[in-house]
């Protein structure tokens, strides 16, 4: 650091205070009793002020004001000393003031007093001048304090003091930061202006005065600093820090706030500080060892490790001892001193080994390696010569003298040459050996040879930077800054006080070695860093060359599997024998899309054929014909076989199908044709070829029934006599009349045929259809199969109605599979299961309507035959889907409704044991208690009668839907549920169905018939009774005589007939049930003949034929199994 006078000035009296403006512009002193005002830029007093009558002691420039316009008086505080000097912390939030009795207190806003520092002198030190940090930086507040006992403290506003107190040896009189608070200006009875850092070390003098220095301060945001004496002198100077730093390769150290180093690894960026607690006054650095030169003593670090990118130091070794040196240099075990002309050689220790006398100024001084403790040194004079010299030898040697002063200099990585940066700013560069000037270059300032390559060199100047390589042109490219190294493809740039590494492209060079083909040259440089386009361009140079070996290496970087490839089947070829350069450049030519060229060499070289496949592969056809032999009829083929492949890539179709056809690639040209829809295209090629091409006529039927025209493929298939695939043909059309046809002339296709149809039929709901189909292909097993899962899915989705009509129809398929005897009694059993749950699920569908449906399709006796009917069904497993719950429920309701209050409370009762949803809680419980009201009785008008005993049953019948006294079976009306007047009657032994048919339709006379009252007398009763079938049924009626059966037997005894019997019967009373074999016909005599019954002669259900013709009205068929009333058949 040193200080240079910008201007200075006089003023008649003592100086006390002086400011600057905030903007730097203006000084303001105080002067006696005059204000004056200066221009900072170059001392000029723009005008005295004048109005104070006595001393003016403290000037100041506001900057937001001292009172608010609201506030009209000064806030006074007592104090217990006289007051110094002051200073306000950077908030503005605390005030310190220094007194004459050595105390500082520091008081809040409002004057009241926090902390109290009172110093070890007491009022034998008065406090002179204190100033708090104005930097940002800082986490806690810091006031410097300066006192007449000669010592400089530092204070946190906690009070607690930071460091010791450094004595000064003067009396202080004034204090002041710099804008940052980095460094600390102090001025006294020493009559100088000292610096310090902001933590108390002395970096040196600013100035020397004639008298005591009363105020310095120093301009805004800047290195001027002025000062204020006793004797009225105004000096104003510029402070000058000038750069301190060492750099070995990717390492550089520069000092930091004058006391600190820095060591930064300019490749990893990474930076370590070290903290010398005093001024840095020279650093050098080499290898892992780094001096550092202190006012008093030399320090010498070394690094921790040998890792490159280590960097923690430890100290090696102290020298204790002032030096004074203009250039210093450390080596593995010296320390080099350079004063003037004479160069000295220190151990660690700090003895005196060797020293140099040279013959002018040493102007540059530099490590050049080597072993340690042998360390060379490259050294330049003012006088031009540039000597070497050994650590370990006395004797320099002079390398070369030339005719001007030395600036910079550098030796190349092989110690072969020599670059030199004269005081004319021109760059020379010699050879050692020989000592001949290379070559010269303008406009340079400084110069460093490439540490990796031997060749390269560049140089900055002018604001540019100059890469040259070998002899060639310079290569130019703007950079700030001075070039202190050169490694690989990083150039380190010192501009200003910054080092940076600047990444530099090796392109230009490169390229330079590549014009004059020196492939191997030119790879060195790529190494130090290229850009991907500069190696392929070196790639392809050095393959065109014929440097594979290079080319590998370049073609590797980029990653090209491609060349790599070939060039290791040139080198393949190399080994076998192959010597035939042309043929290896035509290969080349070929890759790189220089097609005319290879084809020319291919042809220079004998070989034809190359030219023809590349050519061909290239789809470059015209080219290719120029290269075919003398017209083989194989090659082509073969050529307008790839003509076509080439027009079908390139979506020219229709040529490529002509040229398929040509070349009788009849299969390519029929895929083209299908895959593009050319139905004219294929029927012409399918004409065209013979039968015996299979394979061809196979992928035109293929495509024709792909483009849905299922004639011409039906014509193809006729013609190669495919007569399996006819079949499938007409089956996926689903065209059945002509599947029919080929299967009634050809039996062996008859489950191709009838199996899909069925399953089409079942699919589209036919199943009547389906299963005749199924029959016919004699797959029962899947009709049942394709039932039973239509009918889960029916009770899954709740349609109950159709799972009924289902199981019907499954039972019916059941007992078409029982006339197998093998099956007999397994289907058998299946059918009158089938049977039984189509009734149920046909009575639950009335019930399930009921309990999720607002309205009611049914009357309330209906629904509560239905739901007795289920009730007496469901004795033991209930079946999916039908709900206890809505069967008792509907029963409970309709029962309160008609009467049947018994039977309603056990429903009631029953269903407090089920798990009732939420939305018939309410309902079940109001219920449940309303029929505690009603009489524990039903309604006579509902028990239902046995028309064989004519026995009153009870509602709720323990055995089921049988009598409970003759155990007859009652026969229910499948619409309304109530119990029909049929009696079942069985044919004596060995009565045939036919006989019995024929018997009963002999007529037998009828009873005229007479409406009257009968009267019944019993044991216990007297009845009077309106009937009338008495005639009809009387007790000349012999199948009257054959109802009774013994009273009080527990098992049920049958109605057996015999032919008398049966010849005494009516036709239009008896209802035959004609069920197929393997069953026997069932037979049911009406007891009330008058009154109409109606059989479903498909499914056999019976009805009241009122409620049937209405039913079939409705629906157009059997409400039960849905037989159509316009089909015949029964």
């Amino acid at each position: 650091m040193r200080a240079v006078l910008t201007w200075r000035d006089k003023a008649e009296q003592c100086i006390y205070d002086l400011a600057f403006k905030p903007d730097g512009t203006q000084l303001i002193l105080a002067a006696g009793n005059r204000l004056l005002v200066y221009d900072t830029s170059d001392g000029t007093l723009l005008q005295p002020l004048k109005g104070h009558k006595d001393t003016v002691y403290c000037v100041a420039y506001a900057k937001d004001g001292l009172w608010s316009p609201e506030q009209k008086s000064v806030s006074k505080h007592k104090s217990s000393s006289k007051i110094t000097c002051c200073s306000w912390t950077n908030d503005g939030q605390y005030l310190a003031l220094g007194m004459f009795n050595g105390i500082i207190s520091i008081r809040n806003k409002n004057g009241e007093e926090k902390v109290k520092i009172e110093r070890p002198g007491g009022s034998l030190s008065p406090i002179w001048s204190i100033c708090w940090n104005p930097s940002r930086e800082e986490h806690n507040d810091i006031l410097a304090v300066a006192d007449w006992g000669q010592k400089l403290s530092f204070y946190q506003l906690s009070g607690k003091q930071i460091g010791k107190d450094r004595s000064l040896n003067f009396d202080p009189c004034c204090l002041s930061y710099f804008t940052k608070g980095e460094y600390i200006l102090l001025g006294g009875s020493d009559k100088q202006v000292s610096l310090f850092t902001k933590d108390g070390v002395r970096l040196g003098t600013v100035g020397e005065q004639n008298s005591w220095v009363w105020t310095c301060k120093v301009k805004p945001d800047s290195n001027y600093v002025v000062v204020g004496c006793q004797d009225g002198t105004i000096s104003f100077y510029q402070l000058i820090f000038s750069t301190v730093h060492g750099l070995y390769k990717d390492r550089y150290a520069y000092r930091d706030s004058m006391t600190d180093v820095i060591v930064q690894h300019l490749i990893t960026e990474q930076k370590v500080r070290i903290k010398c607690k005093e001024l840095v006054k020279k650093i050098a650095i080499y290898k892992n060892r780094l001096a550092i030169q202190l006012p008093e003593k030399i320090l010498i670090y070394e690094l921790y490790s040998d890792d490159s990118s280590d960097m923690h130091y430890r100290v090696k070794e102290k020298i204790v001892k002032k030096f004074e040196c203009n250039l210093l240099v450390v080596c593995a075990d010296h320390i080099i001193l350079c004063q003037e002309k004479r160069l000295q050689c220190l151990s660690f220790s700090g003895v005196k080994e060797r020293e140099w006398q040279m013959e002018s100024l040493i102007r540059y001084i530099k490590v050049i390696g080597g072993p340690p403790g042998r360390e060379g040194l490259l050294v330049g004079l003012k006088n031009g010569q540039i000597l070497k010299i050994f650590v370990d030898n006395l004797f320099a040697i002079v390398l070369l003298k030339q005719a001007t002063a030395v600036r910079c200099l550098d030796m190349s990585a092989s110690r072969n040459k020599l670059a030199v940066v004269d005081e004319n700013d021109t760059c020379l560069v010699y050879d050692i050996h020989t000592k001949e000037l290379l070559f010269q270059e303008p406009n340079a300032n400084s110069v460093a040879w490439n540490t990796q390559c031997e060749d390269m060199l560049c140089f900055s100047g002018g604001g540019y930077l100059n890469i040259k390589a070998s002899t060639f042109p310079v290569h130019q490219q703007k950079l700030q800054g001075f070039v202190v190294g050169y490694n690989g493809s990083k150039i380190f740039c010192l501009h200003v006080f910054s080092m940076s590494a600047v990444e530099v492209p090796q392109s230009a060079p490169m390229y330079q070695y590549l014009d004059r083909k020196m492939f191997k040259e030119a790879y060195q440089i790529a190494c130090l860093g290229v850009t991907d386009t500069d190696w392929r361009e070196l790639a392809m140079e050095a393959l065109e060359g014929l440097e594979f070996e290079t080319a590998k290496k370049a073609f590797t970087r980029v990653q090209d599997l491609r060349y790599l490839e070939l060039i290791n089947s040139i080198e393949e070829r190399k080994k076998r024998g192959e010597t035939n350069n042309d043929l290896f450049l035509a290969d080349v030519f070929s890759y790189q899309g220089k097609f005319h060229e290879a084809a020319k060499l291919y042809k220079r070289s004998g070989h034809e054929n190359l030219a023809l496949d590349m050519y061909t592969d290239l789809r470059m056809f015209e080219y290719a014909k120029d290269f075919l032999g003398s017209g083989d009829p194989k090659e082509t083929k073969m050529l307008i076989t790839k003509q076509a492949d080439w027009a079908r890539n390139i979506n020219e179709p229709k040529a490529a199908v002509e040229m398929y056809i040509s070349a009788g690639e009849h299969v390519k040209a029929i895929e083209i044709s299908g895959d593009h829809g050319w139905i004219d295209m294929l029927i012409d090629i399918a004409r065209k070829l013979d039968k015996a091409e299979r394979e061809p006529l196979l992928m035109c039927a293929y495509y024709f029934k792909k483009l849905d025209n299922p004639g011409y493929a039906a014509e193809t298939y006729l013609k190669i006599g495919d007569l399996k695939s006819l079949v499938q043909l007409h089956v996926e059309t689903q065209r059945w009349d002509e599947a029919f046809a080929l299967g009634e002339k050809h039996p062996e296709f008859k489950d191709d045929i009838y199996v899909p149809y069925a399953q089409w039929l079942a699919e589209n709901d036919r199943f009547e259809e389906a299963q005749k189909a199924f029959h016919k292909a004699g797959r029962q097993r899947e009709a049942v199969r394709v039932l039973e899962q239509l009918t889960h899915n029916a009770v899954v989705e709740s349609r109950f109605n159709d799972a009924a009509y289902y199981y019907w129809m499954l039972s019916m398929q059941c007992l078409d599979i029982a006339q197998d005897p093998a099956q007999k009694d397994v289907m058998l059993d299946k059918f009158r299961h089938f049977q039984h749950l189509a009734e149920l699920y046909h009575g639950y569908h009335a019930i399930q309507r009921y309990t999720e449906e607002p309205f009611s399709f049914h009357l309330p006796e209906t629904l509560f035959n239905i739901s007795r009917f289920l009730l007496h069904s469901l004795t033991k497993d209930t079946p999916l889907g039908i709900s206890k719950v809505n069967t008792l429920f509907t029963l409970a309701k309709q029962s309160k409704a008609l009467g049947a209050y018994k039977l309603a409370r056990h429903a009631y009762d029953k269903l407090q044991g089920l798990q009732i949803p939420a939305r018939f809680q309410k309902s079940i419980e109001l219920g449940s208690l309303t029929i505690r009201s009603k009489p524990f009785h039903d309604s006579e008008e509902l028990v239902p009668l046995c028309y064989r005993c004519s026995t009153n049953n009870p509602l709720l019948n323990s055995l089921g839907n049988v009598c409970v006294n003759c155990r007859q079976p009652f026969v229910f009306s499948a619409s309304s549920y109530e119990v029909l007047h049929l009696v079942e009657f069985y044919l004596e032994e060995g009565i045939s169905d036919e006989e019995a048919v024929s018997l009963i339709d002999l007529e037998a006379p009828r009873h005229k018939r007479e409406n009257k009252w009968q009267e019944i007398t019993s044991n216990n009763s007297q009845t009077l009774r309106l009937d009338e079938t008495m005639d009809s049924v009387g007790d000349d009626d012999p199948f009257t005589a054959k109802l009774s059966f013994e009273q009080g037997g527990s098992e049920f005894v049958p109605v057996v007939v015999s032919r008398s019997v049966l010849r005494s019967m009516s036709r239009r009373d008896v209802l035959i049930k004609r069920w197929p074999p393997p069953l026997q016909w069932q037979y049911f005599r009406s007891l009330l003949p008058d009154a109409s019954i109606t059989m479903c002669p498909s499914c056999f259900q019976v009805f009241h034929s009122e409620d049937y013709e209405l039913l079939v009205l409705q629906h157009t068929c059997c409400p039960y199994c849905r037989r159509r009333i316009d089909d015949p058949s029964p």
